[in-house]
């Protein structure tokens, strides 16, 4: 078993029995089911897991639980040998957005507190936004592919090596030589790889590309697959838009071009607003809004019709981009363009940290690849993505920087492949890996 980080979260709910009920929110194959099912099993004496998506689609037993007592009559006849007390007895319902009306019990399941609930979704992001959440009672918690520190761990990489890392980001300290060409080697099996569990595991465990890609490849096709779930009439365009994201992903400018879509030139992001809604809901892209003034917070300038898209994981990417001819990444090929690739990563990396991702475009000031909030200092943070060698390649980001400018923010991040620890102009230079600590 691969570690995460939501164990710890995870295993804190468990300890506290006035915890709310969590629910883990995330797309799919990115290992919800199975880190909910290893860690609850372990710590509970009493384990039922309810799998509610095969129910949905066979025999709809929970479809009229409405009540607590309806619930209790059915799971007492289904796993009465299983269950026992709120001390020891711990129910999982999976899937559950298959039957919303679950979660709007859950309040009253929680209230009467005769035994633990934890649940997930794979497109619970969408039903949650058509639905009433009991306050006071859920935690909603989101979850995403493994991210690099994540996909280290998986890599059997120790945590003093972890941690020398960290202290090099936070005092600005060059990392050696060897660690350095290591830890770059080792982002480039991420890149390949990405984050889903399964893809990992026959990436590292395995040292099997081609399996690796399949998991890759059904992981795209029930992505789109999935947007019939949610609706009938809109599923052409979903999966268009989901599938225009690998064209768009070669252009120097990476915001959506609407009318490209469906080769449509009047075309606008009001056309296409529930689709975008629909995909990042469902976890599967990761989208950076553009702001018209680059002030905090960020949340109140948005220009909604200015958008990129990102997918969800790396390794998908890589895999629609170049199969598996993976030596294209590993060898830095210079007839390719990197660009995408890394700013994926990045962008995997800061949406698992909680950041919300903007950027920000003009004609004077240039394109600064991402900002984000940075609450800690009410002010912004912007970063710049360098996939290529030439660390210095950038004309936006200094004058966001500038203290004699327009913007006048404090410090912003440049990484990229060179093994650079510096500041220099309020920008901090580092490579590409040390992302993970921001």
């Amino acid at each position: 078993m691969f570690r995460r980080k939501i164990e710890t979260v995870l295993y804190d709910n468990y300890k506290d029995k006035e915890s709310k009920i969590i629910i883990i929110d995330g797309a799919r194959q990115i290992g919800k089911s199975f880190i909910i099912r290893a860690s609850a099993s372990s710590y509970f004496k009493n384990y039922v897991e309810i799998d509610l998506k095969s129910d949905f689609e066979g025999e709809k037993l929970f479809e009229n639980a409405r009540t607590t007592k309806s619930f209790y009559l059915l799971i007492s006849s289904l796993y009465g040998d299983k269950i026992n007390s709120v001390d020891d007895t711990i129910i999982f319902l999976d899937e559950i957005q298959y039957y919303p009306h679950l979660i709007t019990l859950l309040k009253d399941l929680k209230k009467e507190n005769r035994y633990r609930y934890i649940a997930s979704g794979s497109l619970l992001g969408v039903t949650l936004k058509h639905i009433f959440i009991p306050m006071g009672s859920i935690e909603e918690i989101k979850m995403y592919p493994m991210d690099f520190e994540e996909f280290l761990w998986a890599n059997h990489v120790s945590k003093d090596s972890i941690e020398y890392l960290r202290e090099c980001f936070i005092n600005k300290v060059k990392i050696e030589d060897v660690i350095h060409k290591t830890y770059l080697s080792l982002f480039k099996d991420y890149l390949i790889c990405g984050g889903l569990p399964d893809a990992v595991k026959e990436y590292v465990e395995n040292r099997n590309v081609i399996k690796m890609r399949a998991v890759q490849n059904q992981t795209f096709i029930h992505y789109k697959d999935d947007s019939s779930k949610y609706d009938l009439t809109n599923k052409l365009k979903i999966s268009k838009v989901y599938d225009f994201l690998i064209s768009n992903m070669g252009n120097k400018v990476k915001r959506v071009i609407f009318k490209k879509i469906e080769n449509k030139e009047d075309s606008n992001l009001e056309k296409y607003e529930e689709e975008f809604d629909y995909l990042s809901a469902a976890g599967v892209v990761n989208s950076v809004n553009a702001v018209s003034n680059p002030v905090f917070p960020l949340n109140e300038s948005i220009c909604k019709n200015l958008v990129k898209l990102y997918y969800n994981d790396v390794g998908i990417l890589t895999n629609l981009l170049y199969k598996n001819n993976i030596q294209a990444i590993l060898e830095n090929d210079k007839g390719i363009n990197l660009g995408s690739v890394y700013e994926t990563a990045c962008a995997m990396e800061l949406v698992a940290h909680g950041h919300n991702l903007f950027y920000f475009d003009s004609k004077k000031v240039g394109e600064v690849d991402f900002l984000i909030n940075d609450y800690n200092n009410l002010n912004i943070l912007p970063i710049e993505i360098k996939s290529g060698k030439d660390q210095n390649n950038f004309r936006a980001i200094p004058k966001l920087v500038a203290q004699d400018g327009n913007y006048k923010m404090p410090y912003g991040y440049v990484f990229g492949n060179k093994n650079i620890c510096e500041i220099k102009d309020n920008l901090i230079f580092m490579p590409i890996y040390l992302i993970m600590f921001v």
